[in-house]
């Protein structure tokens, strides 16, 4: 997988970013989101992947990001993990973290996309993540398992999640799903649709007071 890194001496975490679909890992660089986190001397290790649609539509996503890139990383240093991940690439940090429970301390996610709209409404339907009583989810429905793993999220038993979206995103009601699940504080939101500027404007907000020491990481295998 093609990867960005922006590496510093003395890391204290590792933040893997994934982008949307249609964009690119360098859109990190270029909308300032690596800048920022430079300017606010947040002292992370930045690997900025490529993830190419084709590979959530196949389901590989998730197993090349840890074989080819995580693992690895890991593998040669203790590090706390966190993901950022905007649209398909909040559900790909999500994904990543459902997979390999322990591994990830904290996620970090813009506008996630979670599942199609009418999946969505159905879980609205039913009262939110709380109330919603998914029947038996069938192995190959990897939206509906995502989303009964955030309805099981907990922040003492899951990774810390920090959210933001714009109020006029059209994936506002899944992140609205995910924000009744969240210590209010965690939740940030601003005018703004599904861009680039509504990102950059949250961006900064998501990275106030963050405690990279958040959730303990067992070693990746």
């Amino acid at each position: 997988m093609e990867v960005i890194t922006d590496r510093i001496s003395d890391p204290r975490a590792l933040m893997v970013m994934l982008h949307g679909a249609g964009d690119h890992a360098d859109d990190f660089l270029r909308h300032g989101f690596i800048a920022t986190l430079r300017e606010r001397r947040i002292p992370v290790d930045v690997l900025a992947v490529q993830a190419n649609s084709d590979l959530y539509l196949e389901k590989r996503m998730i197993a090349r990001l840890h074989a080819e890139v995580i693992a690895p990383e890991l593998a040669a240093r203790s590090l706390p993990l966190w993901l950022t991940g905007i649209s398909l690439g909040g559900m790909g940090a999500s994904l990543y973290a459902q997979a390999y429970p322990g591994t990830v301390a904290g996620l970090l996610l813009l506008a996630p996309f979670f599942a199609v709209r009418g999946t969505i409404a159905e879980v609205t339907r039913a009262g939110g993540l709380a109330a919603w009583a998914p029947e038996k989810i069938q192995p190959d429905d990897e939206e509906r398992a995502l989303l009964l793993w955030l309805k099981q999220w907990t922040p003492a038993g899951g990774p810390a999640i920090r959210l933001g979206y714009g109020t006029n995103d059209r994936y506002a009601p899944a992140s609205a799903l995910l924000a009744a699940r969240l210590p209010q504080e965690y939740v940030m939101t601003c005018a703004g649709g599904h861009d680039w500027p509504t990102w950059q404007a949250l961006w900064p907000r998501l990275l106030e007071g963050l405690d990279l020491q958040s959730a303990p990481r067992q070693d990746a295998k």
